[in-house]
């Protein structure tokens, strides 16, 4: 009999406490619970994690040892788990060549159908080209008056330079009698001497003959006499009345006739790829861009004059100006007629070219200076200096598209490649619903289109529509990448699978969700079991099956609470989650907000970068700031790719090339810009909360002050895992050890020397108030804040750490180990921890990723605390009670891709809400009505 659950007894992984949870398969079920409770050691480093290793088992020792090893999870047993497939939240492919088109496919379908029903053009005249064979060519030419004389010849030179004796023998060793050079015909035997230094054409005469029927058959073998001789190109020279010669080129490949030379080649789908030799563009090996020398990165400050530096490139060290340069621009300023005390952006434009560009001549200029020197030298530090003002620009040839210029001359409709994949989802879905094609193309691209046109539904279903198809994959958010990865998994119409999902609704607007969600249950109702960690209410209240995690995060979690649908979770009071679904806990609207003085900002002013237009926007100082707005439409443009980078490059000297705008006006009014996102504080084990924050710095300190450590002298090194001295050698301070199983797992044991403490027994024998170091790693925050409370440097940093909602958090916990959620609060903590100046600007991107709603709470009350000590606090986010709690919110839309970038309302909560052009403004202003309701309802 089929399974109807996923049985899983004992889960003991990371902090999970034995649990014991069925799961309803063939429905749609959300795991949730507080951030760093267990959600993802059940969903994934149990269920999934089961599951491929189950798969992986089933395959032949000999198999095995070719596949990633895998750990088998701390669980008694799992029964009735269908085959898994896991859609994590990781950002997109790093590879410049991969695109949303080549992950989804689509690009691949697009070169099959451009290669078989493509119109080719010539790329340089833009006239249709087609093939012409022989007897083509033969039943044009017997269209001419008959009795009309015509030369038939071979075209072997075209304005190419030099004697070419070897090509006049070739002729002669063929057997033909004459010539034409140069437009003049002569025997073979009587050629004149060719100039070597200037350019020739030289014509084979293969047959001299009048049009007639009965010539046919001559007329045919001279032309593949002098197709064969070409390669491909015949020459016809027709008398005219006046004695002249009127010329025709024919062409087997696809060649125009006014232009032989731009022949392309015989279309196959590898032509349309810019991965391969044959289609890519040949200056930028299809990548698009190229790495060049950067004018506004040479001159970062247009404000400074030529003795003050302005060309950052050419300081010594990158302070003064060097001698020899220096002497240089004298002399360019005094030949140029400029003052070199004016600004920079004050020197005439031509002056500038000149100083940037050279003329090759007179004066070399600052970028093929700096070309020859990055090319020539040997140094790594002057390359790495030198490196710093590069940045990618456009190809000059393809200017971005990629393709040979061949390529990109095939059209469908008027439009290549580049033309397709350069639309949004949306635009290319309604280009293939309104495709019209002759019936032999329709049959032949009939099987294609259908495959394109599944496709492009599935990712217009998850919310995608916006995107462009040409849009690296890099620059993609996780949820974004995630998404992309489930509409393939959708388009693959699999039955029996077991999704397990990671907060697909990740950078997805309210108005998206239940796209997104329809999808999901799309899954479930072909035969799929699907799982999703998920904090986010509208999927937490579509789900059939809700696995409520907690009670509390870290070692207080790893319990379920509740299970159940929606409505038993509402009435769990073990449930943290029901409180927050119920109404009985909610992130109350503050009754004042701050007031928000719009002569206190930072203006950014004509903005258009990616699809802004042109926007002035004020984002108001020493306030919490929220920008919003439906996906794609242009939040991170504005804030990371303009604001961020300008913000670094004019206080912190940073060599970023901010996207396009005018100005930024406002900067002096901050003193510096911190942004705290979700990556990880780590990237090993050795990285930990305690060392992130500092902590460990001085609790090293204290014990090497303790009286043991100065009779031993030991110094603060002596308590470090990472160098010699103090750790234990055997693990190198890791803690365990790797014992490699060939075809099975890698197994990872304690190390027997030290027992995992990662440190030697003579450092372990340095006590403070009955505690040695790895003792003191071991203690979660809370505890420890206890501990040292006579160190006031030590406690400020904890007590930061426990604000943030980080009590339950061993100090020494590996930084792997932390969700993308704890990761950021570490950093929180850490600014908290800081002496603040009260002018500083942070800016998050959707911090309430994988944050539970209880977590949320406490962020809020955070970035409360960093804006009541004067700061500014910018957030791009989605979530309404983030939204809510802003004093001032930037709403942008009123689309994502083309149809964003505008300005749709600017003011407080309220003010948004009350816009009705504003998609954000219509859900905030239920979220809000909600709220009052409750209100009343409580009083």
């Amino acid at each position: 009999m089929t399974q109807k659950f996923i049985r899983i007894r004992g889960a003991r992984e990371h902090n999970l406490k034995g649990v014991d949870v069925d799961i309803p398969r063939d429905q749609f079920v959300v795991v949730t619970g507080l951030s760093g409770s267990g959600k993802s050691s059940l969903a994934f480093d149990t269920i999934y994690a089961e599951g491929q290793r189950k798969y992986v088992e089933s395959l032949s020792a000999y198999a095995r040892q070719f596949l990633e090893r895998m750990q088998k999870p701390d669980v008694d047993r799992v029964e009735g788990l269908p085959p898994t497939i896991a859609i994590e939240q990781r950002s997109g492919s790093h590879n410049p060549r991969s695109t949303v088109a080549t992950t989804t496919e689509i690009y691949d379908y697009l070169r099959l159908l451009f290669a078989r029903i493509g119109k080719p053009h010539c790329y340089k005249c833009g006239k249709p080209i087609q093939t012409q064979h022989a007897g083509q060519i033969v039943d044009d030419l017997l269209k001419l008056p008959e009795g009309t004389r015509l030369l038939v010849c071979a075209p072997l030179i075209r304005g190419q330079k030099g004697a070419h004796t070897d090509v006049l023998q070739r002729i002669q060793r063929e057997g033909f009698v004459r010539v034409r050079i140069d437009g003049e015909l002569f025997d073979i035997r009587e050629t004149p001497k060719l100039d070597r230094k200037r350019t020739h054409t030289i014509d084979a005469v293969v047959d001299r003959l009048g049009v007639k029927v009965a010539a046919r058959s001559r007329l045919a073998d001279s032309v593949e006499i002098a197709l064969r001789l070409a390669e491909g190109l015949v020459l016809i020279l027709i008398e005219q009345p006046d004695k002249n010669w009127q010329e025709l080129v024919y062409s087997e490949n696809y060649a125009c006739l006014d232009h032989p030379d731009a022949a392309l080649p015989e279309l196959s789908p590898r032509c349309f790829s810019f991965n391969s030799p044959y289609g890519a563009c040949p200056v930028c090996d299809g990548l698009g861009t190229i790495l060049e020398f950067d004018p506004d990165l040479i001159v970062p400050d247009p404000t400074l004059s030529l003795s003050e530096g302005a060309i950052d490139a050419w300081r010594h060290g990158g302070k003064r100006m060097n001698i020899f340069y220096n002497r240089l621009i004298r002399r360019f300023c005094r030949d140029a007629g400029i003052s070199g005390d004016a600004p920079f952006k004050s020197i005439p434009v031509a002056a500038r070219r000149l100083l940037i560009n050279g003329d090759g001549d007179y004066f070399e200029g600052v970028i093929p200076n700096l070309t020859r020197r990055f090319q020539k030298t040997d140094s790594e530090f002057v390359k790495a200096r030198l490196h710093a003002y590069l940045s990618e620009q456009s190809c000059r040839q393809c200017h971005g598209a990629r393709l040979r210029p061949e390529s990109m001359a095939v059209t469908i409709q008027k439009k290549n490649i580049q033309d397709i994949t350069g639309m949004s989802i949306e635009a290319c879905r309604l280009f293939f619903d309104n495709l019209k094609l002759s019936a032999p193309d329709r049959q032949i691209a009939r099987a294609i289109l259908k495959e394109l046109r599944h496709r492009l539904e599935f990712l217009d279903n998850v919310g995608l529509s916006y995107l462009t198809l040409d849009r690296k994959s890099g620059t993609l958010s996780g949820g974004e990448s995630q998404r992309i990865r489930l509409a393939t998994q959708v388009g693959s119409a699999l039955v029996g699978v077991c999704y397990v999902l990671d907060e697909p609704t990740i950078g997805l607007h309210q108005r998206d969700n239940q796209r997104l969600i329809d999808t999901l249950r799309k899954l479930v109702s072909i035969g799929n079991s699907v799982l999703v960690v998920e904090h986010d209410e509208d999927t937490i209240s579509a789900a059939d099956y809700i696995v409520d995690i907690g009670p509390a995060a870290g070692a207080h979690g790893g319990q379920i609470v509740g299970q159940g649908n929606l409505q038993a979770i509402r009435e769990n009071p073990r449930s943290l989650t029901g409180l927050y679904l119920s109404g009985s806990r909610s992130i109350k609207v503050p009754e004042k907000r701050r007031k928000v003085n719009l002569r206190n900002c930072i203006e950014i002013k004509g903005a258009e970068h990616n699809n802004l237009r042109k926007l002035n926007v004020a984002m108001p100082l020493g306030v919490f700031v929220c920008v919003t707005g439906v996906s794609g439409s242009g939040k991170s443009s504005l804030v990371r790719q303009i604001l961020l980078p300008a913000l670094r490059r004019k206080l912190h000297n940073a060599r970023e090339k901010p996207g396009k705008h005018k100005s930024i006006v406002g900067t002096s009014r901050i003193d510096k810009v911190i942004e705290i996102d979700q990556s990880p504080i780590g990237r090993t084990p050795r990285s930990n909360p305690a060392t992130y924050t500092g902590v460990f710095d001085l609790i090293r300190q204290l014990f090497s002050k303790t009286r043991e450590a100065k009779i031993r002298g030991y110094l603060p090194g002596r308590f470090s895992f990472n160098v010699k001295g103090g750790r234990c050698e055997y693990c190198q301070g890791q803690g365990t050890k790797k014992i490699e199983m060939h075809f099975l797992p890698d197994v990872y044991v304690t190390c027997d020397q030290c027992k995992g403490t990662r440190y030697n027994p003579e450092t372990l024998e340095i006590r403070y108030r009955g505690k040695n170091i790895a003792d003191v790693l071991n203690l979660p925050v809370q505890e420890a804040q206890s501990f040292f409370e006579n160190f006031p440097k030590i406690t400020q940093l904890l007590a930061a750490l426990n604000n943030v909602g980080l009590g339950y958090m061993a100090l020494g916990q590996a930084s792997t180990t932390l969700s993308g959620g704890e990761a950021q609060r570490v950093k929180l903590a850490a600014e908290l921890g800081k002496p603040g100046t009260g002018h500083t600007f942070y800016v998050l991107d959707e911090p309430t990723t994988g944050l539970h709603f209880a977590d949320i709470h406490n962020l809020l009350n955070v970035l409360d605390c960093l804006v009541g000590l004067g700061n500014t606090i910018v957030v791009i986010e989605h979530n309404l009670d983030v939204i809510k709690m802003a004093d001032y919110v930037i709403d942008l839309g009123p689309e994502g891709g083309m149809d964003g970038g505008q300005l749709i309302a600017a003011g407080t909560p309220e003010q948004v809400a009350a816009c009705p052009e504003s998609y954000t403004g219509q859900y905030l202003q239920d979220k809000l009505n909600t709220e009052a309701s409750l209100g009343r309802h409580s009083a």
